[in-house]
């Protein structure tokens, strides 16, 4: 019985030994083949070369400049492989002496990991004038790699910053947002680079080659190419130095847009600064210059800066009234020269008054007492509801990040954001674009677009992604039906502005050699105490103090094709600091053949 148990144990032993070895020798083949197989070939990720932007007619906006890199081998920190490490870095920083030895040896340590087999590079750009000279000098060495590299480069500096925007180093956030930021090491942080980030990136591509147990190459299996898009812009890089020209040194935006389709050909936010200083990483000393300067650099006017837009809004304002049926075409307000309600003085602009006025005059003439009274009669609730589907308060669509709304006030927004009741002078105010009253420029040309075609586009940049068109939105039906057959008399309003005498853009527009639609709009920034008589001049008051110019047109008047929107900021009256930009800035569209 005993020799029978231990009999029964043997084999049982022998048993389990048997099944074990057919496991490992048979059933487990194909994942020890694979594990083998994984061990003897290397895969590597093949960073794509950013796509570049172009302006609509193939000029270059932003390229990458080819050079190289310069990578050391790993696993050459530790105590045995010190002295290699040293000797690397001490014939980098001898051969290339704009690169220091500590620096060098820093960044390479930061980097080394028992983990990766991966070089580490230690410069990651150098042009390849600085380096051609030397390079066989340098691929000779055993422990160091010389590799591919490019740079983003802005070829016109400044130019149009805010829209092109630039790149930066990747960030944690970025990759783990974007895994192939890893492998390019930059990412775009503004404007187009920033918006259309994952287009201009690109798709990785793969190198598999088998490699010894050493991580020797000993041949390539496969390779597939990394690719990215290219983007060609609706801008006009020709027009787009002539408004930085003109706007000169004053702060502001401007905006040149197609009417039909949304292109637009030129816009800047002034003043504006040098893309190039952020590839690298900008200094502390340029980085404070820019973020206290008074005028804002850093600030991207066309879609962050926030603005009342006064007088501008006067034809949406208008559409509010006749819609109402409260007020017709026929309407008429006596204007003194300022309205009394509740203790308060509400003046118009001009002192004198306006006399007798109907909506064609309140509007040619900016009367802000016709207003006043209008609004008064109709109340916010009829207001605000079109000035929000006329293009306020909601993003315009436009392809830069981080657009800004605005705020078109009225009772239930006020009560939200404040928990106080709404009072009838903040109507009144509201109705002349002051007040809580906060709009873009880019609203502001895209609300003056539909009064030149009665439907509302997508402001847009960006033509084509590869040479393929993109398509942007276009509302044929942003007006009601009644506001389509009244359009032709605000139409007619906005032509008297910039044509007729007594037109508040009538003299600063009369040298421009198309004839277009206008509206000037003046937006206070301070409060006029009810104690003073007579208000200060615009030319007389401290810079911030003084009120910001806009001046929004369209032309030509007998067909439409393009906005010119300009805002001044703290450039006093709209129609004398905007009306030469404009004029100069239709005379170029006539020179350059995008009007006859």
């Amino acid at each position: 019985m005993r020799m029978r148990i231990v009999f029964t144990s043997i084999g049982l032993v022998w048993l389990i030994l048997l099944v074990r070895i057919y496991h490992i020798s048979i059933q487990s083949n194909t994942y020890y083949e694979e594990l083998a197989h994984q061990n003897a070939v290397k895969t590597e990720k093949l960073a794509p070369l950013r796509g570049s932007i172009k302006d609509r007619l193939g000029r270059p906006l932003s390229v990458n400049r080819l050079g190289f890199s310069i990578a050391i081998r790993p696993h050459l920190s530790n105590q045995a492989n010190e002295k290699i490490l040293n000797e690397e870095i001490e014939f980098l920083a001898t051969t290339l002496p704009k690169f220091e030895k500590e620096n060098l040896k820093k960044r390479y340590l930061r980097q080394d990991s028992p983990y990766s087999q991966n070089y580490i590079e230690v410069i990651d750009f150098i042009s390849y004038d600085e380096v051609i000279s030397k390079f066989s000098k340098i691929s000779l060495r055993e422990n160091t790699k010389i590799l591919p590299s490019s740079k983003r480069h802005y070829p016109h500096g400044k130019l149009a910053s805010h829209v092109i925007g630039y790149v930066g180093r990747s960030n944690q956030d970025d990759i783990d947002e974007n895994h192939i930021a890893r492998l390019t090491n930059y990412t775009g942080r503004t404007g187009i680079e920033k918006y259309y980030n994952e287009e201009l990136q690109g798709r990785e591509g793969e190198r598999k080659t088998k490699v010894t147990a050493l991580n020797q190459e000993i041949e390539q299996i496969s390779k597939h190419l990394p690719s990215s898009s290219d983007l060609e812009l609706t801008i006009d890089l020709e027009l787009q130095q002539y408004l930085s020209e003109i706007f000169n040194e004053d702060a502001g935006a401007v905006i040149v847009m197609d009417v039909e389709n949304g292109d637009i050909l030129a816009a800047g936010s002034y003043p504006e600064f040098d893309l190039n200083q952020f590839v690298s990483g900008i200094s502390h000393e340029d980085w404070k210059a820019l973020t206290e300067n008074v005028d804002n650099p850093f600030t991207n006017k066309l879609v962050n800066g926030l603005y009342p837009p006064g007088s501008v809004v006067k034809m949406g304002v208008a559409f509010a009234f006749l819609g109402t049926q409260k007020i017709n075409r026929q309407t008429s307000f006596y204007c003194s020269g300022s309205f009394e309600l509740g203790g308060r003085n509400f003046r118009c602009w001009r002192d004198r008054g306006h006399g007798h006025t109907d909506l064609n005059k309140a509007i040619r003439e900016s009367c802000d007492d016709y207003f006043y009274k209008g609004s008064l009669k109709i109340g916010i609730d009829a207001i605000t509801p079109v000035l929000e589907r006329l293009g306020f308060a909601q993003k315009t669509g436009v392809d830069l990040p981080n657009e800004f709304i605005g705020t078109v006030p009225g009772r239930y927004w006020k009560m939200g954001k404040y928990q106080k009741p709404w009072y009838q002078g903040e109507t009144l105010i509201t109705s002349i674009g002051q007040g809580y009253f906060l709009t873009t420029p880019m609203q502001v040309a895209l609300h003056t677009s539909i009064f030149a075609t009665g439907k509302k586009v997508t402001p847009h940049f960006v033509k084509t992604i590869d040479d393929v068109l993109v398509e942007h939105p276009i509302d044929e039906n942003v007006l009601t039906e009644f506001e389509k057959k009244e359009l032709p008399y605000m139409q007619k309003a906005m032509e008297e502005v910039a044509n007729h005498p007594s037109g508040t853009g009538y003299w600063r527009l009369i040298n421009s050699k198309v004839k277009v639609a206008a509206k000037t709009g003046t937006a206070q920034v301070v409060g006029i105490p009810q104690d003073v008589k007579e208000r200060m001049k615009e030319e007389d008051m401290e810079y911030l103090q003084r009120s910001h110019a806009w001046l929004t047109t369209y032309g030509p008047i007998d067909h439409p094709r393009y906005v010119v929107t300009v805002m001044v900021e703290h450039g006093g009256h709209g129609g004398q600091a905007g009306g030469p930009i404009v004029t100069k800035i239709y005379n170029k569209l006539h020179e350059l053949g995008y009007i006859e």
